[in-house]
Parts: structure tokens; C-alpha cells; sequence
């Protein structure tokens, strides 16, 4: 039946209740014998309660709900319709009928109305609902959670509208909670019964509904359920719950980010505010990943103008019609530009005289720039010269430079050169009124030439997923993340430091390719096999983010260090720089070797 005929033939019901439950309390009044002179009485009394009974239900909207869904707020307004209904038929009765209706007349009325009308709406909404499925292929489903969330989850699943999904249980780290109910359902025990649970009742999903959890928490527990082979989801966060927005919908896949276990960043946004408000801001590399992520983020401290400065013109494009749509009165200028080209830079800093650079433009792909190392030279240190110097001239009042991790006793040109760059910039620092620093991080998950986009690119063709070495280890933030970070030390920064990022606990290659595997819903090693192809030139096992002489001093931010910045002759600076410039072009021997009277390259691990 067609959800408007059902609603009409509910308004029919409802007039037909309230005579009936007019006729019966004058029927039982007058013990089956209603006197002709209350026979009139009645008609009058039951037309003026159902006209008001209607127009109060038609009014607070109870001919618009969807029974079968309806909910105990429902039913309170249903209530409230009929007793407002009933006091003022009653009320008028007293005024303007000659012969007053019995109290108790009006009450068994009032009484038979709410139970009939109460009860009709009961049975659809137990009753009324679409048929379900065959239970057995239905999805076997766990909450974690047994709290607010969880209950909100559980009532979801248990609509019509997950007729494809059976839920089994909850689990709770909560031991008051084990062994109760919700919704005729038990608590089945906490994060150490998840695996026996699993395998008894042949769990098939697990969603996490613990949206206030620690993250570091939240971490553990996606461990133990993508162990289970079991699918994973979860809710997004606890502003959503406070916002009424959870729904299945609104529920994701779990991610690697979500395995990394740390918590949301605490920034002093007022610190970022006064060096990045008003001010003219230049990022080099802006349509990078890091590059196009501190676009992003700076764009809500209202810079006065935003440089986005890079090579390749579509991802220049692609970041900046990203931002005029999330910051429509933001000035915003495009640049292309390569910061090999020295004459070019000087024209960009005359033009624009940025008041803040963050310089992101970089080769940063280890095994191609072994193969290229005159590349890694000519934009790694030659063009981070050409900006820096650009800079100095031009009266720039912060430079923050992007540097790596694998600049630390480097085994690469890579990371060889993004020291010498940290190098360059602290020693420009001695002598100028800007304030440089550099910003050393590990690797961040998504960003191009990441292992995770080249993993799960394996894992969507069917495999192999390829890992270099079984103890290869790194450390890994989220974009988003390190972009924060980066942000707040330059704030931080007073000239010349090494800020080093609290980069967490460092992550194995090979159980993040398993993970990422499990999380796509597959068996590592069973559907999806993993094979090792040696670490390739370049390459360290473990990575480090301080050298020994550098040491590391905190911060006022709790996720940020300084170490302690090398004494650098600049005479010797200039000298190696000159004999790099000559050797541009030549075998990578030789590039290499000049490399190493400045930074001596360690043997990587083969």
C-alpha cells in the first residue's frame, strides 16, 4: 500500500477511535443504557472531539511521520495532540452546552482514546516494517562500543533498512557492561574476546563506535579486529555524534592513518596567526603534496596574498581553483616557475616581497635521484640557494625550509642534498635578518612516491605487493599532520634552528603492506602475496632524525624538538658549492664524490 493511503486510512482509523471511545464511556456510564437526553449530548461531544482531535494530530504533523520508524518522541507528541484536543472539546462543552458532560465521561474518553490510538501506531511500527531477508544471508555484524554511539549504530542496523546486515553483540572494555543487554542483544566481553567472538559467530564486519576514544586506543583495537580477518569500519569522529550526524552512511573504511595511533595535533593558533596574517606568504612546490597541503592550511589564517609557486602548471591550476572554491576572498597568485632559474626567482621576490616562504620545491624520490644526481644538485641545494638568497635580499622576515629525515648520515643523494640545503639556509641565517629554519620529518602517508598509493595500486591488480626488505622500517606521518607541525615551527623559529617533527613510533614496511592488504579486505600471503626485491640503491633499514652531535632540545610544542645547529664555516660553504657548480652534467661518480666533501654518504645496507 502506498505510503499516502496508509496515512489516510491512519486519519479514518483515528475518527472512527474517537467516537468509539466516546460511545463506549457513555455506554459504560450509564451501565448500557445511554438516556435520550445525553443521546444528543454525545453526537454534539464527539463531533466537537473529533474535529479538535484531528486538527491538533493534522498540526503537530502525526499524519506526516513514517510509522514504521516512528520513534518515543513521536508518541509523546501523539499524546500531547489528544490531551490538548480533549481539554479544550471539554472546556467548550462546560461554556456553551446546556447539559455538562460527565467528568468521568470525558476521562474514560481521554483514556481510550490514548491506549487505541497509541496501540494502532505500536502495532505498525512492530509489524508495519518490510520483510527482511533470508537471516542467513544476512552480514554478521559487531559494534565496538556498547555506549551512546553504539546504541545509535545498533538502532540504525536494526531499521528496515539494513535488511542485509544480522547484529550479533557488542563488545565493551567497560566490565560493568559485560553480560547486559541492549535491544535483546548481549555485551559479549572486551577488546581481548574480540578474535574467539569473531570466530564463533563467523563475524563478518566490525564497527568501531567509539568516537571519543584516544586515538592511540582506537589504534590498538583496529589491530586486533583486521587480525580477525573480519571487515572494519568506523565512525568518523565524536563532533559528529554531537551534531546528530551518524548513520551508516556517514560510517568509513578503516585507513592506515588510522592505524598510527596518535592524537590531533594542539596548535597555538594565535602564534601562527601574527607571522602569517596580513603577510604576503610564498610556498615553493605548492602543487605538491606537502605544497598544496600548506596552501590549504594557510589559507584560513588570511594571508594577504598567497603565492602557489611551481613547475608543473596543472598542479598549480588544480590547487589554486581548489582554494577560490573553499576561499573565495583570498588573493591568491599563481606563479610557474622553476627555482633552478635564479633570474626568475629575483623577478618574483621583486614583485611580491613575501613577508614568509615556506620552500617545499624539491626532488625527493631516492632511487631515481642516485641516477640523476646532478638533478638532485641543481634543485635540491642550487635551487634552494637561488630562493634563500632571493629572501635575504629582499627582506623576508621567516624562510622555513621542508628537509627530510633521510638527510641524517645520509645513504642517498636525496637525503645528501637536502643537508646540504639545511646546511645553506643556517648559514645564511648567521648573517641576515631573516630568520631561517629547516623542518625535518619522516615520510608522509599519500604523498606522491609514497609506498601506500604503490600498494594499494598492487593489492587493486591482484598482487604481489612488493617490500623491499622484511625489517625495512620507517616513520610516517599523515599530510595533514606534518603540515601543522611545519606551520607551528615557524612560529617557533628565532633563526638558524633544525626543528625536528615527533614523528611517533617508527612503522614496519612489511606490516604496513599486510595491513593495507587486510584493510582491502583480503589475506596476506593467502590472496594477496608479498614478495621482498632488496633494498634498492640509496636506501637505509632505519631511518633517523638527528645526527649525534645535534642532540635535541624540546619545544613549547609537545611534538616539536630543536637540534642544536652546526657550526658552518660559510668560506668553505662557498668553495664547495663553486666545485659542485662545475661538476653539473659529469658522471654521477663524479657528482657524487663532490657531494661528499661535503656530506659524506654513508654505504646503504644491500
Amino acid at each position: 500500500m502506498a505510503v499516502k493511503k496508509k496515512l489516510v486510512v491512519l486519519f479514518v482509523v483515528d475518527l472512527l477511535i474517537v467516537w468509539f471511545s466516546s460511545y463506549t464511556a457513555y455506554f459504560f456510564r450509564f451501565e448500557g443504557h445511554v438516556p435520550g437526553n445525553y443521546l444528543h449530548q454525545f453526537l454534539e461531544y464527539s463531533l466537537i472531539s473529533s474535529i479538535l482531535c484531528l486538527l491538533a494530530m493534522l498540526y503537530l504533523g502525526m499524519y506526516r511521520s513514517m510509522w514504521q520508524y516512528a520513534s518515543i518522541g513521536d508518541l509523546l507528541t501523539m499524546c500531547k495532540a489528544i490531551v490538548i484536543s480533549w481539554g479544550v472539546s471539554y472546556l467548550i462543552t462546560l461554556l456553551y452546552m446546556d447539559n455538562r458532560v460527565p467528568l468521568g465521561v470525558a476521562v474514560r474518553t481521554l483514556e481510550t482514546e490514548l491506549l487505541l490510538m497509541a496501540g494502532v501506531r505500536v502495532f505498525w511500527r512492530v509489524f508495519g516494517k518490510k520483510k527482511r531477508t533470508d537471516h542467513d544471508n544476512k552480514i554478521p555484524t559487531l559494534i565496538f562500543g556498547a555506549g551512546d554511539c553504539g546504541m545509535l549504530v545498533a538502532r540504525e542496523l536494526m531499521s528496515s533498512a539494513m535488511n542485509d546486515r544480522k547484529l550479533v553483540g557488542f563488545i565493551d572494555d567497560d566490565p560493568q557492561k559485560h553480560f547486559l543487554t541492549a535491544f535483546h542483544l548481549p555485551v559479549l566481553g572486551d577488546r581481548y574476546a574480540i578474535e574467539s567472538v569473531v570466530v564463533e559467530h563467523r563475524i563478518k564486519e566490525i564497527i568501531i563506535a567509539i568516537p571519543s576514544a584516544p586515538k592511540a586506543v582506537i589504534s590498538e583495537i583496529i589491530n586486533i579486529c583486521i587480525s580477525t580477518g573480519a571487515k572494519v569500519k568506523i565512525i568518523p569522529g565524536i563532533h559528529d555524534m554531537i551534531s546528530g550526524k551518524i548513520s551508516f552512511s556517514t560510517m568509513r573504511d578503516v585507513d592506515v592513518e588510522d592505524l598510527l595511533g596518535r592524537d590531533p595535533i594542539k596548535t597555538d593558533l594565535v602564534g601562527i596567526a601574527e607571522y602569517v596574517q596580513n603577510k604576503v606568504v610564498l610556498v615553493t612546490g605548492a602543487g605538491g603534496s606537502i605544497g598544496s597541503e600548506l596552501c590549504r592550511q594557510i589559507a584560513p589564517f588570511h594571508p594577504s596574498k598567497l603565492l602557489l609557486l611551481g613547475h608543473g602548471e596543472n598542479s598549480i591550476y588544480n590547487i589554486e581553483m581548489e582554494l577560490k572554491r573553499t576561499h573565495p576572498h583570498l588573493h591568491i597568485e599563481p606563479i610557474i616557475a622553476d627555482i633552478q632559474d635564479r633570474k626568475r626567482m629575483d623577478n618574483v621576490f621583486a614583485q611580491h616581497r613575501p613577508h614568509v616562504v615556506f620552500h617545499a620545491a624539491a626532488h625527493k624520490h631516492v632511487p631515481l635521484m642516485e641516477k640523476n644526481p646532478s638533478e638532485a644538485v641543481k634543485n635540491n641545494v642550487f635551487g634552494t640557494q637561488n630562493v634563500a638568497d632571493c629572501a635575504d635580499k629582499y627582506g623576508t622576515e621567516r624562510f622555513v625550509l621542508i628537509s627530510s629525515d633521510k638527510a641524517v648520515n645520509p645513504t642517498s643523494i636525496m637525503g645528501a642534498t637536502k643537508r646540504i640545503a639545511e646546511m645553506y639556509v643556517q648559514s645564511l641565517n648567521a648573517q641576515s635578518k631573516t630568520k631561517f629554519a629547516s623542518v625535518r620529518f619522516g615520510n608522509v602517508l599519500g604523498s606522491r612516491g609514497s609506498v601506500i598509493p604503490l600498494f594499494k595500486k598492487q593489492i587493486a591488480s591482484g598482487g604481489p605487493v612488493t617490500v623491499t626488505h622484511p625489517d625495512m622500517v620507517r616513520y610516517f606521518m599523515t599530510i595533514p599532520e606534518a603540515v601543522q607541525l611545519v606551520i607551528q615551527a615557524g612560529a617557533l623559529s628565532k633563526g638558524g634552528e633544525i626543528f625536528i617533527l615527533d614523528m611517533g613510533e617508527p612503522v614496519r614496511i612489511l606490516k604496513l603492506a599486510e595491513d593495507l592488504i587486510r584493510l582491502s579486505g583480503y589475506e596476506p600471503y593467502v590472496d594477496i602475496d608479498i614478495q621482498f626485491t632488496g633494498i634498492r640503491e640509496g636506501e637505509k633499514l632505519y631511518e633517523e632524525l638527528l645526527t649525534a652531535e645535534e642532540g635535541a632540545t624540546k619545544t613549547q610544542h609537545e611534538r616539536i624538538y630543536i637540534g642544536k645547529p652546526s657550526i658552518i664555516s660559510q668560506k668553505e660553504l662557498d668553495m664547495e658549492f663553486a666545485r659542485l657548480e662545475r661538476v653539473l652534467g659529469e658522471e654521477p661518480k663524479a657528482v657524487k664524490d663532490a657531494i661528499e666533501n661535503l656530506v659524506p654518504i654513508l654505504e646503504y645496507v644491500s
